[in-house]
């Protein structure tokens, strides 16, 4: 008798934005399918993708990511024009569209994607997070937390050393 495995596998992460997480606290994070071409999905498993400087956003009832950078590979077909800085169209549900496009509009929040990653092993999927900005004193609040947690692991270690 074969037994299944009740853990699901963790999700491959091909890039993460680390910026987003510093510069905006999110409220809600929900998955988002991408639509790619196929010169895209062959630099994505090489891993030339770049989130930094991205962002969403919704037009016509449709959602796109704007600014991520995927590189073409040196291998990639001569007949296919590759553009690194293509609009990607978000695969998301009416109901979902709907929802981002009310409370971007009404309540001035962001859609930011956070990372990218690979969703049972062929298909790629973006995690959106619905925010807004941190000022300047909310960037030293969460600095000082970093800190503190650091300096308190190192000085668990060094209490667990000497006992």
């Amino acid at each position: 008798m074969v037994k299944k495995n009740s853990k699901k596998a963790a999700p491959a992460t091909i890039a993460r934005n680390k910026r987003a997480t510093f510069e905006y606290r999110f409220e809600e994070k929900m998955e988002a399918g991408l639509s790619l071409m196929g010169w895209e999905v062959k630099s994505i498993r090489m891993g030339k993708v770049n989130l930094s400087d991205c962002y969403v956003f919704l037009k016509n009832g449709e959602a796109f990511m704007h600014g991520c950078t995927i590189i073409p590979l040196n291998t990639a077909s001569t007949h296919v024009v590759c553009d690194p800085l293509r609009l990607k169209k978000l695969l998301l549900s009416r109901k979902e569209l709907d929802k981002l496009a009310g409370l971007v509009e009404r309540q001035g929040y962001s859609i930011i994607p956070i990372s990218m990653y690979w969703r049972k092993g062929a298909w790629v999927k973006v995690e959106i997070g619905l925010g807004k900005g941190k000022k300047d004193h909310d960037k030293r609040e969460d600095t000082k937390a970093r800190e503190w947690e650091v300096e308190k692991a190192r000085v668990m270690k060094k209490e667990k050393t000497r006992g």
